[in-house]
Order: structure tokens, then sequence, then C-alpha cells
């Protein structure tokens, strides 16, 4: 039998619904998303517990559309994560958000309808919001290696040139 989370995944990413329906389904999401997280926002310190199925209920949503939504937060908790891989609806689930992890990962998911929430200015500044940011934005930058020419000084600090010393194998 396929886990919960399985048949989330199924639903929302597998080849069951025509690109219509996908749509349908992911507006619907990001929607019920958007409604958990200003609930959640609102009482950052609240530690929420209970079973997937009570969490559904207590968000008015259903156990599928719960799972998507603690495999999407499961990375942002405080210094733990829930058994989204085994989870069932009886399973006991905790929300205790830890707000700049989750502030950068929906930054990092490209979800300013989540972190440009009002909710955010009385849990994380503007500045340290602009902080995180510029950090998860710098984090996805490849920069480019200065180039070493063969006259240059080697970097292992011999004291040789690169072409004399680390270059000669290159």
């Amino acid at each position: 039998m396929a886990t919960l989370l399985e048949n989330w995944r199924n639903l929302a990413y597998g080849n069951g619904l025509d690109d219509k329906q996908r749509e349908q389904l992911w507006t619907g999401y990001f929607t019920i998303e958007k409604g958990i997280y200003e609930q959640i926002l609102s009482n950052p310190a609240e530690v929420v517990t209970g079973t997937v199925k009570e969490l559904a209920d207590k968000y008015q949503t259903e156990v599928l559309i719960m799972t998507g939504f603690l495999d999407g937060i499961n990375e942002s908790l405080k210094g733990y994560e829930n058994p989204i891989e085994t989870m069932d609806e009886n399973t006991q689930v905790k929300i205790e958000i830890d707000p700049e992890k989750l502030y950068y990962n929906m930054v990092e998911a490209k979800a300013e309808w989540l972190y440009n929430l009002p909710q955010w200015d009385s849990i994380l500044t503007e500045e340290k919001r602009k902080e995180l940011y510029k950090q998860q934005k710098a984090s996805g930058t490849v920069r480019k290696a200065k180039k070493i020419f063969p006259n240059d000084p080697c970097p292992c600090g011999s004291g040789k040139k690169y072409k004399k010393c680390c270059g000669k194998n290159a």
C-alpha cells in the first residue's frame, strides 16, 4: 500500500492529471497553504501537535493536502523533522517553526505569496528579512574561480610559478 506521501506526490507530480487538472490542484493547494501559514505565522511561537488527520481537520483541509503541507514545511522546523516518508493519518506530528529557516526556504521556493505575508512584519525585522533574502539568493550564485595563469605564483604557497609547480600536470 502506498504511503500518504507517495499518494500526495503521485497526485501532485504524477501523470494521472492533465495540465488543466494539475493547475487546478496546485492553485487550490497554494490557497490552502497560504491560509495555514497565515494562521501559523499569527502565533509563531505556538507548537502545533496532533495526528495528520487532526491537523487536516484543524486547518479545514484534506489529509492529502495536509501531507503536502507537512512535506513542504518539514525542513523549516526547529531541530527535528516529522516522519514524512512513513506517516499515515494517525501519525503524531508537530509543527514548531524556525522563523528564519522558514523565511529562507520560502524565498528559495520562490513563494512570494508566502514570504510577503504581512504576518512576517511582527516576526522578523525588515533588515533580517532582507539579509535572509540576500543570503538565499547568493547561495544559488555560482562565482567563477579566479583564473590562474602559468606565470602566476602557485596557489599552493610554494613560491614557485604555477607552470613549474602544480600546473605541471594541468
